[in-house]
């Protein structure tokens, strides 16, 4: 079966241009929707995804508490995303590559970065953006929209070189939709059919601009249309739909049907609960009320559910994973903290050759610190 027909057999359909309503399995209850097919997935698969997804709820919750104590720089929360980040992740293969942005830290976490490396970048560990060895995962993008054209250009490559069994994946939020890129990519990827998946995180937020002064289209999953390709709304707060959807598409990316197109674009309509990042104060262009009624659907409470109600889950099983959950959270903790960095770093690779202001800069850092002594430092952050 083809992977655009086993969209088809979903309830809504997967085709914007006929129908906007998002592919959706769990009902906010739990419950499997009507005419729904939960994905092929076995319990330790379900259960497994399940305690990413409440990995990275932890994680995010204690990133945030470490980036107030000053002990990480500017953190972008993923909560109410986090669903959708580990479902996508669960879709690759290992061979697959995953270009993620500043805010997909569950899906790197799932294809293989280690906590440790999400935090240390944060703590001004240069070796935290180095990706090890079999990890195909390419560092961070904080400029919107660029990896776009670069996912492409990963996913041609492939392409002429005969490797069409390894797809590119590819993520990005509903703001990146207005800059150039994001058209530029979706264009040559329609025009030489790449083995690629576009996922637009829809959070319906590009920081304090609402999604509806982003576009006049109704939905963004139909722009797909305009580059030839294939596009699907997907309910985002709802993993096991998000993970059907990816499966498929990354399916079909790798070993289209006769007239089927490889590149797929995905709009996950979802919510980010908190701040864009901890530098933003969502309360000043938001209603708290908008938040909570998403709540009511939250990807974590509805999987949960779904797992009581199918008896995979129980009480023992999620206290064990609580406790789990807690010591890999601080053990990466106690590891990016234990890797220092001489801050003389900081200062290289700026430009290439160091001007007199940032010499004064590194002089006087230099000074402070013969001064006090980097123990002191230490016993600020503590």
């Amino acid at each position: 079966m083809s992977a655009q027909k086993e969209l088809n057999q979903q309830e809504p359909t997967s085709r914007v241009t006929t129908d906007t309503r998002p592919v959706q399995v769990l009902e906010a209850d739990g419950s499997v929707c009507p005419n729904a097919t939960v994905p092929d997935l076995s319990d330790e698969e379900l259960l497994s995804m399940y305690e990413d997804i409440k990995l990275a709820r932890r994680f995010d919750q204690r990133a945030i508490s470490l980036q107030r104590q000053g002990r990480i720089a500017t953190y972008a929360p993923m909560t109410g995303q986090e669903g959708a980040q580990v479902a996508t992740s669960y879709a690759l293969e290992q061979r697959d590559w995953l270009f993620p942005t500043y805010r997909e830290h569950a899906a790197k976490y799932v294809h293989g970065v280690s906590l440790a490396a999400l935090l240390k970048p944060l703590r001004g560990i240069r070796e935290g953006y180095a990706v090890p060895d079999g990890v195909n995962v390419m560092p961070e993008y904080i400029p919107i929209a660029t990896q776009i054209p670069q996912a492409m250009g990963m996913a041609w490559g492939n392409k002429l070189q005969g490797k069409v069994d390894h797809a590119v994946l590819c993520h990005f939020g509903d703001g990146a939709t207005s800059e150039g890129d994001f058209h530029e990519g979706l264009n040559f990827a329609g025009v030489f059919d790449v083995p690629a998946v576009f996922v637009c995180n829809n959070n319906q937020w590009a920081i304090s601009v609402p999604r509806e002064r982003q576009t006049a289209s109704e939905t963004i999953a139909q722009k797909a249309q305009a580059y030839g390709i294939e596009s699907v709304r997907v309910d985002g707060l709802d993993p096991l739909a998000v993970y059907q959807v990816t499966k498929a598409a990354l399916s079909k990316a790798k070993n289209p049907a006769a007239g089927e197109r490889r590149p797929t674009l995905i709009e996950a309509v979802q919510y980010r609960y908190g701040a864009h990042t901890t530098a933003d104060d969502p309360s000043v262009y938001r209603d708290d009320d908008e938040a909570e009624e998403w709540k009511d659907k939250d990807p974590l409470d509805r999987l949960q559910k779904y797992l009581y109600k199918e008896g995979i889950l129980d009480d023992d099983i999620d206290a064990e994973l609580d406790e789990r959950i807690e010591t890999t959270i601080k053990n990466a903790i106690t590891e990016a903290e234990s890797v220092s960095e001489d801050p003389d770093l900081m200062f290289e690779h700026v430009y290439e050759e160091m001007p007199d202001r940032l010499r004064e800069q590194r002089d006087e850092l230099a000074a402070l610190r013969e001064k006090y002594g980097d123990e002191s430092f230490e016993e600020v952050l503590e």
